[in-house]
This record gives C-alpha cells, sequence and structure tokens, in this order.
C-alpha cells in the first residue's frame, strides 16, 4: 500500500521547489490556477474571491499548530462536510496522515530560514489502486479576508485548507467537492476498502444480536486502525437541517472513538465488571452536538467514576464531539461507511490478508459476442458478455472480501456528467476444473449478488465453502460503459484471475491429436448409505470423476456414512462417445479404497433431473450387495461455447 507515489500531471514536487528558490520567486501552479474556473463552474461563493497566501492571511502561518487532531478542522461554505469528516478521521491516525501529507517537517515554515520557503506544497491520494503525488501552490479562495472553505479553528494553521485544495485539484474544482461520500475520501487519503452499511435496511436498533454483532465489528475495525463515518439520511429540501436532539441531517460525522465504558465507582465497578457500548463522533462545523443520553452534561455520566472519565477524555464544550449509546446511534443515524484498512502484511500479529487486484472495462465491441457490457443478471442474454474473474476457496471454508470500485468521477462534473454509473456483481460456483468463461448460466450455482448501486465502491462479504468460483460485474443495464478495478481478499492465495478465453484453442498439433467436438458438465449431487466402513464405522468419503485421462477430485467428507456431495466438472471432450466414470473412495492414511463406481458410456442424454445410479463393488456379480447409491446429472452440448 506504502510503494512510492507517481507525480500527478507530470509535476515533480523537488524539481518544482528547488527552481523556486534558485528563482527566488513563489511557485504558482499552471495546472491548477488562481482563477474562477478553479473555484467553481456554475455556482459562485457568496463575494467576492480573492486568493491569498497563508503569509497574507496570518503574521504567523504554520502548516500544524501544536500538532494535528480532529479538533483543528471547521467546515467553509461549500457543502463538504463529508470531505471534513474524512480529515477529522485522518487526523486520528499517524500512520496515514504521515502518508498524506509528506515531508511535513520539511514543508513546515521556517522563520529562521524564510528563504527556503517556496509557496509549493504536495500531498499524496491513493487514486484508484496507485498513490498520486498532488502539487499545489499556496493561493487560497478567500472573502472579505477570510478562507471561505475547510480550515482550521486556529487561522495561522493551514494544514487542512492546502490539503483541500489538493483534492479540489484532483477534482477539477473546489465546486466538484459539493456533496459526496466520506468513505471514498477516507479510501483516497488510505487504499483501504470500503464497505456501506445501511442502518436502516436490517432495522439495527430493534433487533439487539445484530446490534450487538455490529458493535464488536466496528469496535474491531477501529481497534485496528480502520476509520467510520455516519450519517442522517435526508430529502434535498432537509440538507444539515438541524434535528430537535441536535443531530443534523444529511451531513457527515467522523466516528472517533467505538468504547465498552465500565460503569460503577471505585473497586466496585471492576468486580462488578457491567459495561455499555458507547460510539463517540464529531460534527464537522466544530459546534452542535447531539442533547440526549451521554451528551457532554446528561446525569448518565454520573453512573460512570471518574478515573474512566479521565480515561475518555470527556469535555463538556459544544466542540462538535459527544457521545451517544449505541442503540441511540443505531435508532437515529442511517447510514455508515466502515473503512477497512486490510492487513497484508507478511509478519503480523492480526489476521493476515491475501490480496489480489484486478483492472477491467465495461467496454462494447463492433461483434456483439465479443462485447462487455452485458448488464446485470436481469439481462440474460448479454449477462455472460461481461468480465469474468476466477478464484479458488482452497480450505474447507474462506471468508472472502470483494471490493468493486469505478473510477472517480467528480473531474467531469463540470461538463455535465461525474456520476456513478449503477454497478454491482454475482458470485457463482462453478466446476472444479473450469479453466474457460461462461457461457451457460443454468447449469452454475449463483452463490451471492452485492447490491447494485450508483456507488464509486461495491463492497461484500461472504463465507464460502471449498471450491471454484466466478465472479461477474456489471453495470445494472447492458451497453453502459466504464473502468473498474476489482479487489479480492482471502485467507491465503485464491489464484485470482481474468477469464479471457471461450474455449480451448486450435494448435497446430490438434489435427493429429483431435480437437473437442462437445463439452459435457457432469454435476455429482450426492450419495447416501454407504455401507463400506472403516475401522471407526464411518468414512471418509470423495468422489473421483474421470473422461478421457483427465480426473476432478472432490473435498473428502469426514467420518459420514451419509455424505453431501455438490461436486461438477467440465470436459471439453475429443470423443464424445468414450466414457464417463464416476467413482467413490474411502480415504485412508496408508492406501485409499474404493467403494465403487458408476460408468457412462457413449454420450448421456441431456436431463434437468438427477439420475440415481447405484455403486457396485468392484470385481463382485450384480447380485451382490450394493454399498450406496449416487445421484448424478450430466449435460452434453454440441456447441463448445455452450456451457
Amino acid at each position: 500500500m506504502f510503494s512510492s507515489a507517481t507525480p500527478y500531471k507530470n509535476q515533480h514536487y523537488s524539481e518544482l521547489k528547488k527552481d523556486c528558490i534558485n528563482d527566488k520567486k513563489l511557485f504558482e501552479d499552471p495546472e491548477f490556477p488562481p482563477t474562477n474556473s478553479s473555484v467553481y463552474f456554475k455556482k459562485p461563493p457568496p463575494g467576492f474571491v480573492e486568493w491569498k497566501r497563508p503569509g497574507e492571511i496570518s503574521n504567523d502561518p504554520h502548516l500544524f499548530v501544536e500538532g494535528i487532531s480532529s479538533h483543528d478542522l471547521n467546515q467553509g461554505v461549500v457543502g463538504n462536510c463529508w470531505f471534513v469528516a474524512a480529515c477529522s478521521c485522518l487526523a486520528t491516525k499517524p500512520n496515514l496522515w504521515k502518508r498524506v501529507i509528506p515531508d511535513h517537517k520539511e514543508q513546515e515554515w521556517d522563520p529562521k530560514h524564510p528563504e527556503r520557503y517556496a509557496g509549493i506544497f504536495h500531498f499524496q491520494f491513493w487514486v484508484f489502486g496507485e498513490w498520486l503525488d498532488v502539487v499545489v501552490d499556496d493561493l487560497l479562495p478567500t472573502i472579505n479576508g477570510e478562507l471561505i472553505y475547510c480550515h482550521s479553528k486556529d487561522n495561522n494553521e493551514f494544514w487542512s485548507a492546502l490539503l483541500e485544495k489538493a483534492y479540489a485539484k484532483l477534482s477539477g474544482c473546489y465546486e466538484s467537492l459539493e456533496g459526496g461520500n466520506t468513505g471514498d475520501a477516507v479510501v483516497d487519503f488510505s487504499g483501504a476498502v470500503s464497505e456501506a452499511i445501511s442502518l436502516e435496511t436490517k432495522d439495527y436498533y430493534k433487533d439487539p444480536k445484530l446490534q450487538e454483532q455490529l458493535f464488536e465489528d466496528l469496535l474491531k475495525v477501529y481497534d485496528r486502525g480502520g476509520i467510520i463515518s455516519c450519517s442522517i439520511k435526508a430529502q434535498p429540501h432537509e440538507y444539515e437541517a438541524r434535528m430537535a436532539n441536535g443531530l443534523v441531517k444529511g451531513h457527515a460525522y467522523s466516528v472517533t472513538a467505538v468504547k465498552k465504558v465500565r460503569l460503577g465507582h471505585g473497586l466496585l465497578a471492576y468486580f462488578k465488571n457491567e459495561t455499555i457500548p458507547l460510539i463517540r463522533m464529531r460534527n464537522p462545523w466544530g459546534k452542535t452536538e447531539w442533547k440526549g443520553a451521554w451528551s457532554d452534561t446528561s446525569e448518565e455520566w454520573s453512573k460512570v467514576g471518574d478515573t474512566e472519565r479521565g480515561t475518555l477524555g470527556i469535555v463538556v464544550e459544544d466542540d462538535g464531539e459527544f457521545w451517544m449509546s449505541f442503540s441511540d446511534w443505531c435508532k437515529f443515524f442511517t447510514d455508515v461507511d466502515v473503512c477497512r484498512l486490510i492487513n497484508t502484511s507478511v509478519i503480523s500479529v492480526h489476521k493476515t490478508w491475501h490480496e489480489v487486484v484486478h483492472f477491467g472495462s465495461w467496454t462494447k465491441n463492433a461483434e456483439p459476442l465479443l462485447n462487455r457490457c452485458g448488464g446485470c443478471a436481469n439481462h440474460k442474454l448479454t449477462f455472460l458478455q461481461n468480465p469474468q474473474f476466477l478464484f479458488d476457496v482452497t480450505k474447507e471454508a474462506d471468508e472472502v472480501l470483494i471490493s468493486l470500485q469505478q473510477k472517480d468521477m467528480k473531474i467531469h462534473r463540470k461538463y455535465g456528467q461525474g456520476e456513478n454509473l449503477t454497478m454491482g456483481f454475482g458470485v457463482f460456483r462453478v466446476e472444479l476444473n473450469r479453466k474457460y468463461r461462461m457461457h451457460d448460466i443454468l447449469t452454475q450455482q449463483s452463490v451471492e449478488t452485492s447490491t447494485y448501486i450508483n456507488a464509486r465502491t461495491v463492497f461484500m462479504r461472504c463465507t464460502l465453502p471449498q471450491g471454484r468460483y466466478i465472479i461477474i460485474p456489471s453495470t445494472f443495464k447492458p451497453y453502459t460503459l466504464g473502468e473498474f478495478m476489482i479487489r479480492v481478499f482471502t485467507d491465503v492465495d485464491s489464484g485470482c484471475r481474468e477469464l479471457n478465453e471461450d474455449k480451448p484453442k486450435v494448435k497446430c498439433w490438434s489435427s493429429f491429436l483431435g480437437y473437442p467436438q462437445a463439452v459435457s458438465h457432469v454435476y455429482v449431487h450426492g450419495a447416501e448409505d454407504l455401507q463400506n466402513q472403516d475401522s471407526n464405522g464411518g468414512a471418509d468419503p470423495y468422489v473421483m470423476i474421470y473422461c478421457e485421462g483427465r480426473s476432478v477430485r472432490s473435498t473428502i467428507r469426514k467420518d459420514t456414512l451419509t455424505p453431501e456431495f455438490t461436486t461438477s466438472a467440465i470436459f471439453y471432450r475429443k470423443k464424445p462417445r468414450k466414457p464417463i466414470t464416476v467413482q467413490v473412495w474411502n480415504s485412508n492414511a496408508v492406501k485409499d479404497e474404493f467403494m465403487g463406481q458408476v460408468v457412462l458410456s457413449g454420450s448421456p442424454k441431456d436431463t434437468s433431473d438427477p439420475q440415481r445410479l447405484q455403486l457396485r463393488k468392484r470385481g463382485r456379480q450384480m447380485a451382490d450387495e450394493m454399498p450406496g447409491t449416487i445421484s448424478l446429472r450430466v449435460v452434453t452440448a454440441t456447441q463448445l461455447t455452450a456451457i
């Protein structure tokens, strides 16, 4: 995540600063000039804008005043509370802000050496999979001598205003920051994985178990350096409207603490060990706080001892920061953005994830079958034309995180565009040996489908059993063009890769060795009543499927006489009349034991229902005891692109 950054617009900070010092002039950025076009494209600010350098605003300018803090920031006249909330979160994470604000000591004003100041700064953002180094000058938009956008509560501290200018440069202008998502900004600050949670959809407030599970999850995210923000859904006419309880609708809050607070006083509190889940957040305005239970002056704090209160840093002041009970938080807030810093470090005391990143696009081709913009699964004729990514779950079961992100579109807002595409993805369980693209959705098992939403990121967590899977990302409607990045996190290497080929290639020796004439899909549905047993009275059976010298093996079902198999395989057959064999084996430490088989000679008939076939001991007569039965579905096709 912390690789070297690419200079944005090919502007190299150190070279530009050196040139300015040598020429004894202050830097003025030609890529983001101090003109109205850098401020707005449609809605001008309320007054005459004058660009001023920090030295013209304050007699003693600094990047930081007494360090960096979430209390530094206040929102300006533009509706970018989402960005200010993200900055508040950033300020609490030294390992992150030192990356976003590189060389912060070198960039600081030095009163002893004013000749080293060149009016140039640089900041780094994680944009669509890479870190960009963005250079800006220190000319800031003011009205009547005061900063009109994001600014610090100390009028001589400028890190937030300069950081915002760099972000506005990436977005085209300041007005492009009007309305946005806190989670998106946090991702740009960190490379984190963002998950949007709707507290309304699942009624967290009414379900104590769901509430407890969510609190534990957020506690883990917070303790491991993640960033959380929240908001209250609002109609257009309700944006930033104050509610009677002190909360503000349509307004982004940064979560600054998630804690289990100990109740009681003195030693009794430790022996009793009674806690209550609380959450603390900050209003980017730097004022206007929650008035209910656990607010600054509420009587609930009398239940907490002085030591615990001191540890929590309770401040009775309208500074925009306040506590709430987690149940009240679930009741009044509607949307949460959870940004996880996924740990991919080889050496770590916490869980380590294996990450695979792929970049792709939804494209349109003159040849319809080559289109890669087929829309969602509602569009059955075109859905499988979308890009397809295959991965394996090699453990018995594994938690999988999937993040689909599209390019940020804010820079296009000044041209009347810039809206996010509505997108999502489906996850399908496929044959264990599949290596070509899917062309028939009927033979596959859909296991998970994300929401389809016009958000920059769509995220999903799911636990999948051992097997092979395909992710199909798509826009909601067909023929919608766009670029995307997909990130897949698993416990161990999943071998995630894009499927580009539709069928086996014709090679120079194909005429001698033969070329596939048909595709067979074998689906082993289950087995029961196995009479072979090991010494413990059970069995560890597995299924083997053979076809034309190739084989597929299922996972082993431990200690059971009634195994459930859901194994499937796909074979590109050169000789369709050659048999397909399905065998059941019992796994043993010394030598595996054969339990029976089914041989399907010739081309089986297509069938939508499983055939129940009986397994017999090898070398015995037809009348001998049957060791079990197995259900088997075999589908053949004459077209190689049919499955």
